[in-house]
């Protein structure tokens, strides 16, 4: 499908919208650990408490978190932002850094994240080119409990900034 003028000016407006920026995990049948990041994260629901992440149904981390039946949402800190690039990276080990240790349901968790969200898949849902998932919250908090709050990371105008 051709680009067109008004797929561009839409690109361009949703730059302008902030969004928080996560790093979403989970660990497969074989142990094998996924994970990517997302700046379509929200809330959807607080009874039940439901969020909602989105996924480009091209990515390779697609079909694991599709066949999954629980993941791990980490909104990355103001100064992980390196950790949101190698987690948006194709064809790397992003596990490979040595960052992540388990945390809620044993998930691949990041400390330092300025929250986790703990879900049990919910719902798989097509949207256009993306599929979102729908995640019942079973827990959550930040990542690092005895420590001050941190400022989220978000990512605006096609880079990221720190939330104020």
């Amino acid at each position: 499908m051709a680009v067109t003028e008004q797929d561009f000016d839409f690109t361009r407006a949703m730059s302008r919208v902030p969004g928080p920026v996560v790093v979403a995990t989970t660990v497969d049948g074989s142990g094998r650990r996924w994970g990517f990041t997302a700046s379509s994260f929200t809330s959807l629901s607080l009874s039940p408490p439901l969020v909602m992440v989105c996924l480009d149904r091209s990515a390779s981390t697609h079909a694991a978190f599709t066949a999954t039946d629980r993941f791990l949402v980490n909104v990355l800190a103001w100064d992980q932002a390196d950790i949101a690039r190698r987690f948006a990276v194709s064809g790397t080990d992003r596990f490979a850094a040595g960052d992540t240790v388990p945390m809620e349901l044993g998930l691949p968790g990041i400390p330092g994240a300025a929250a986790r969200v703990a879900c049990r898949m919910h719902a798989v849902l097509e949207g256009g080119d993306h599929s979102i998932l729908i995640g019942r919250v079973i827990g959550c908090g930040p990542a690092e409990p005895a420590a001050e709050p941190r400022e989220a990371l978000v990512y605006v105008d096609r880079g990221f900034a720190r939330a104020r």
